[in-house]
Formats: C-alpha cells, structure tokens, sequence
C-alpha cells in the first residue's frame, strides 16, 4: 500500500491493527463511541463485528495509542473484556504501540560520523 491508500496523516510504516473484544452488556453505546474514534487524528479505520462482539481498529502509532482509544470507550460506558486473554493482547498492544511511538521520536545516530570537535582540547 502507498500512503495514499491512508486518510490523512497515517504513515504506514506506523500503521498497527487491533483487534478489542468487547463486553456483551456494554454494546448499546458502540456506535457512538466509533463515531468519537473515527474523528482522531491518526486514525485509519475503525469497525464493529456485532456478531463477534469486537472492535477493529487501525491507526498509526505515532500519533494515536490504545489508552486513548479506551478512554473514549469508557466514556461512553463500552467496557472491553476482562478475561486474560484480551488483557495480555492489550498490554502486548500497549508495549508495542509505546515503541513506536518512541522509534518515531528518536533520532539515529551512526558510530561511523566523526566525532563532534572538541575546541577545549589540551595540546
């Protein structure tokens, strides 16, 4: 995929998939929570599989990270699983979305520049 394949602002080499299941008794509220989703900076799709019950979403990491995602589900009062098996998806989600993040902000660096000139050295 190019980047023209993305909405605007979404970097593909950043672009992650996620998978929430959600909680049965929280589903009344989706709809409205994908449409607050949907309006984030970064984000390059969100979906609902009602007969799954799960979230599809994906966005670019740099920009966007499952907490703020979560946070607009709870605001509308949609719960996203408890059991362990989606609890160690989202912290292996939250880890690798944090790494992006930190990859995009860092600046690399080659041991074979020179070195920068010292003008204090001693003769």
């Amino acid at each position: 995929m190019s980047n023209n394949d993305h909405r605007a602002g979404v970097r593909e080499i950043n672009l992650v998939n996620r998978t929430l299941k959600l909680n049965t008794e929280s589903v009344k509220k989706v709809r409205e929570a994908i449409n607050e989703i949907d309006s984030l900076v970064g984000l390059d799709s969100v979906a609902y599989d009602s007969e799954r019950n799960l979230l599809l979403v994906a966005y670019d990491a740099s920009k966007v990270d499952l907490n703020v995602i979560e946070e607009k589900l709870r605001k509308f009062g949609v719960e996203i699983n408890s059991g362990w098996w989606t609890h160690l998806k989202e912290e292996y989600y939250k880890f690798i979305d944090q790494n992006i993040k930190d990859n995009s902000e860092h600046t690399p660096w080659s041991c074979h520049r020179s070195p920068p000139v010292n003008k204090s050295k001693r003769k």
